[in-house]
C-alpha cells in the first residue's frame, strides 16, 4: 500500500492508523505549498486535489478519510481498529462522519481558509464562527469520551480523526479543548505509532 499525504494535513490521521497496523507501506508526499495537488501526476490520481489517497495492493486508489479508515480496519482486522458488532461499528462511523464533515470541513476550514466562505473583509468573523463550531463539537463529545482512555473504550479508527483535530486545535488554532480531550491528545502523543508518524512527516 502507498499513502499519498501532505504533512500536518488530515492525512496524518490515516498515516497514524497505518503505523498502528504495523505492516509495510509506502509514503508519497504531495507538496501543497507548490500546488502539487492541482498538477499532474497527482491530479490524475485524485481529481478532487486533496489527501489522503490510499493506493491499494492491486493498484487501485481509494479517497476520503472515512472510506480509507474503514477499509484499513476491515482489511487488517488483527489491528483491532474497528469495534465488534453492528451497533458499535455504526457508532464508530457516526463519530467519524461528525468529526470529518463538521469539525474538520465546517470548523477548521473556516479558520484555515476563511475566504472560501466570505470576502476577505469578513475573515475574522468567519474564523470566529469556525472556532465556535469546534468548541461546541468538542463540548458535545466530552461526555462521550468521559473518563475513558479512548472514545469507544479502546483505540479505533475514530482516534485517527480525533488526533489530527486535537493536534490542530492545540498547535495551529490555539483552541483549548475540554480537559479530557487534552488528556486524550497527550495519550495519543505517547503512543509509539504517533511518534513514528510525526517523525516521518517532519513534525518533530
Amino acid at each position: 500500500m502507498k499513502l499519498f499525504y501532505a504533512p500536518n494535513a488530515c492525512s496524518m490521521g490515516i498515516h497514524l492508523l497505518l503505523e498502528e497496523i504495523g505492516e509495510p507501506y509506502q509514503l508519497e508526499k504531495v507538496d501543497f505549498a507548490s500546488g502539487a495537488q492541482y498538477k499532474a501526476p497527482f491530479v490524475e490520481i485524485n481529481p478532487k486535489s486533496k489527501v489522503p489517497v490510499l493506493q491499494r495492493d492491486d493498484g487501485s486508489y481509494l479517497t476520503e478519510f472515512p472510506a480509507i479508515a474503514l477499509y484499513l480496519a476491515r482489511a487488517k482486522p488483527a489491528a483491532g481498529l474497528l469495534p465488534a458488532g453492528l451497533d458499535a461499528e455504526a457508532r464508530a462511523l457516526e463519530l467519524l462522519d461528525y468529526l470529518i464533515a463538521t469539525v474538520h470541513m465546517r470548523g477548521f476550514t473556516r479558520i484555515f481558509r476563511p475566504t472560501n466562505f466570505a470576502p476577505a473583509a469578513d475573515e475574522e468573523w468567519v474564523k470566529q464562527t469556525g472556532k465556535e463550531m469546534i468548541v461546541k463539537a468538542f463540548d458535545l463529545l466530552a461526555p462521550v469520551l468521559g473518563e475513558q482512555d479512548y472514545i469507544l473504550g479502546k483505540f479505533s479508527i475514530v482516534e485517527g480523526a480525533l488526533f489530527f483535530l486535537e493536534y490542530w486545535a492545540r498547535n495551529r488554532a490555539k483552541i483549548q479543548l475540554p480537559a479530557n480531550f487534552e488528556a486524550h491528545l497527550d495519550r495519543l502523543l505517547a503512543r509509539p505509532a504517533t511518534a513514528r508518524m510525526l517523525k516521518a512527516e517532519g513534525l518533530v
